[in-house]
């Protein structure tokens, strides 16, 4: 089972940026982020295939967050820039056994981490 540990979360004033980090405990494939904020359900955010060929973004945070990876390491990184208000959730990784789309549904992830809380002020 693959564990999968998220950091970087926090406090940011509107504009900022942060990096958020999820190391997994071994070797993925498709990786995604999900975001659920208080009274809203889980969405997506961004994904991206074992060899980076694929990412996919929602249209909402598009050309803001950028989702990159580092195999070597079994990490997954998003670079969250511009941030909004509206960015304020939880955020969460997860992993997949699909190796060659960048799904942007959430029940096509097997394994989720335990969120990090990105709040951004106004």
């Amino acid at each position: 089972q693959v564990q999968l540990v998220e950091s970087g979360g926090g406090l940011v004033q509107a504009g900022g940026s942060l990096r958020l980090s999820c190391a997994a405990s071994e070797r993925t494939f498709t990786m995604g982020w999900f975001r659920q904020a208080p009274g809203k359900e889980r969405e997506f955010v961004a994904a991206i295939t074992r060899s980076a060929t694929n990412t996919n973004y929602a249209d909402s945070i598009r050309g803001r967050f950028t989702i990159s990876r580092d195999n070597a390491k079994n990490t997954v990184y998003l670079q969250m820039d511009n941030l909004k208000p509206e960015d304020t959730a939880v955020y969460y990784c997860a992993s997949s056994t699909g190796y060659s789309t960048a799904s942007v549904y959430p029940w096509d992830y097997n394994y989720w981490g335990q969120g990090t809380q990105v709040t951004v002020s106004t």
